[in-house]
């Protein structure tokens, strides 16, 4: 979670970086892709990343690249079978869930919060009788994050990990201060409207949202390695530990702050799944198939997905997708339009606190193994 509400997507740097574009192009890239795709894991090991583990899909054909070491300690290799915290691709799971319930006549994508959550948003200028469903999935509600600074103090300055911040409490703090823009203006990233779309989804159909998740998700997809947890700080079996650029171990983290927004976690191989089945039409029926791709005012963020021009070399393909960035974590999940190439990519250091003071978060940029996968 982004306490500004206003986090840039890492979409947009796949599809505006000219000097990754370049290297597509050059020969070592324009070769056999599989190659391309592991020297550029390797390369971001090399330049800091403790960890980096990806997918590839080509038509049927699958592969995956493990470069790094899944634990710094240990000197565990890290393998595509190793869990991590998928962050905000937590998102496509809840909006695909608010999509079923639409077309099952359960909820409208024009239902405001005053219809659908009488009280839980109110004041500070705040016009829950003008946000709708639908500005919450495509971020353009103004509900921004947390602006308080000191938010995250618990975790970072307490040192405790574990420490619980219930979905609604993160709400009530989100709401002191006024919104970001009008209903509808504009597009401000917000984990917080991610959260209320959970709520949502509990008060429609009268069950927690992580078990609509497992439920009409996971169990149908059997996407066994993929997990909701609600206050648990561990991540527990084999998996990739996270770091902040200190080398700090972040894998001890309670998700209860970001829940419906970025609490999941999962395997390369499961996120990939889940995408092929979402983009191929499996989990929505065809009018909330359409609705999914619908864009909202950036043209860039959808109903829970995102999407954007690529140019490969000779070409230019329009992927689909989501991101994820949490402690630790980095994660990229893009598909191609016509569902022929599909990439998940995870990178173990993303660094909270450097986020928060608006530095760099990351050794480098992953984008050279999305590019090096999606572009042949």
């Amino acid at each position: 979670m982004n306490r500004r509400g206003n986090r840039r997507s890492m979409l947009a740097a796949v599809v505006t970086t000219v000097a990754i574009l370049a290297m597509a192009s050059t020969p070592a890239f324009a070769g056999h892709r599989q190659d391309a795709v592991r020297a550029a894991a390797q390369e971001l090991v090399r330049q800091g990343f403790p960890a980096v583990v990806v997918y590839v899909r080509d038509g049927t054909r699958e592969r995956r690249v493990a470069a790094g070491k899944a634990d710094m300690a240990t000197g565990e290799p890290a393998t595509a079978q190793h869990r991590f915290r998928i962050a905000s691709n937590t998102k496509a799971f809840t909006a695909t869930v608010v999509l079923q319930l639409v077309g099952e006549g359960r909820l409208s994508l024009s239902d405001t919060l005053a219809d659908v959550l009488p009280g839980v948003v109110r004041g500070g200028g705040y016009e829950p009788e003008r946000i709708t469903v639908r500005q919450l999935l495509e971020h353009s509600s103004g509900i921004h994050d947390p602006l308080d600074p000191h938010f995250f103090d618990p975790y970072l300055v307490d040192q405790d990990r574990g420490h619980v911040y219930p979905p609604r409490e993160v709400i009530r703090r989100s709401l002191v201060d006024p919104p970001s823009f009008p209903p509808g203006a504009k597009t401000g990233y917000s984990n917080t409207g991610y959260l209320l779309l959970g709520l949502i989804i509990e008060r429609v159909t009268g069950n927690a949202a992580d078990w609509e998740i497992r439920d009409r998700i996971l169990r149908p997809l059997h996407l066994n390695r993929t997990t909701f947890p609600l206050i648990d700080p561990y991540i527990h079996g084999r998996h990739l530990h996270g770091y902040d650029l200190t080398g700090q171990d972040m894998s001890v983290f309670s998700p209860s702050y970001d829940w419906t927004a970025g609490a999941m976690m999962s395997t390369v191989d499961d996120l990939a799944d889940f995408h092929r089945a979402l983009f191929g039409g499996r989990l929505l029926a065809p009018r909330e198939q359409r609705l999914l791709r619908e864009a909202g005012p950036d043209g860039h963020h959808a109903l829970g997905v995102e999407t954007g021009p690529l140019r490969c070399p000779g070409r230019q393909r329009t992927i689909w997708g989501n991101t994820g960035a949490g402690p630790g974590y980095l994660s990229v999940s893009m598909t191609t339009a016509d569902g022929t190439r599909q990439v998940v990519l995870v990178a173990t250091t993303f660094d909270l606190a450097a986020e928060l003071r608006d530095e760099p978060t990351v050794p480098a940029s992953p984008m050279p193994a999305v590019v090096a996968g999606l572009c042949s």
